[in-house]
């Protein structure tokens, strides 16, 4: 028991305060077992990278923090494994849709802009590295 405890805190050690989803498989025969880490909600994921607590009440008239670009790939990233985008830029435009859901402004700007310059192939560059 102790050993699948570590496992999981070893697993999740990057998500520090976060919920995790975290399926265990164990062999009854053998005792062995394996551990599965999801990923947090994209949410949970700008909530942690911006230090706020929760995203906007009123998202249109009320922001609640400001993501960089860099910072949304970085998210994209992370979700990338488990999302349904065939692709990290289309990746970044999901955690965008998102932030545009929360209040959260991308650079300073509505996050739909940076989707649309996504779109143009203005943030290639970071999805290459």
């Amino acid at each position: 028991m102790l050993q699948i405890v570590n496992r999981i805190n070893e697993l999740t050690a990057a998500y520090a305060g976060m919920k995790v989803p975290v399926k265990v498989i164990v062999d009854v025969d053998t005792k062995a077992f394996e551990v599965e880490i999801g990923t947090p909600t994209t949410s949970a994921l700008i909530v942690k990278e911006l230090g706020i607590e929760k995203g906007s009440g009123n998202p249109k008239a009320e922001k609640a923090g400001n993501l960089t670009v860099e910072q949304v790939v970085k998210i994209a990233m992370m979700k990338l494994p488990r999302s349904y985008a065939l692709s990290d830029s289309s990746a970044a435009k999901e955690v965008l849709g998102t932030c545009v859901s929360m209040g959260i402004t991308v650079d300073g700007r509505d996050p739909r802009e940076v989707q649309k310059e996504i779109s143009e192939g203005k943030w290639e560059k970071l999805f290459k590295a």
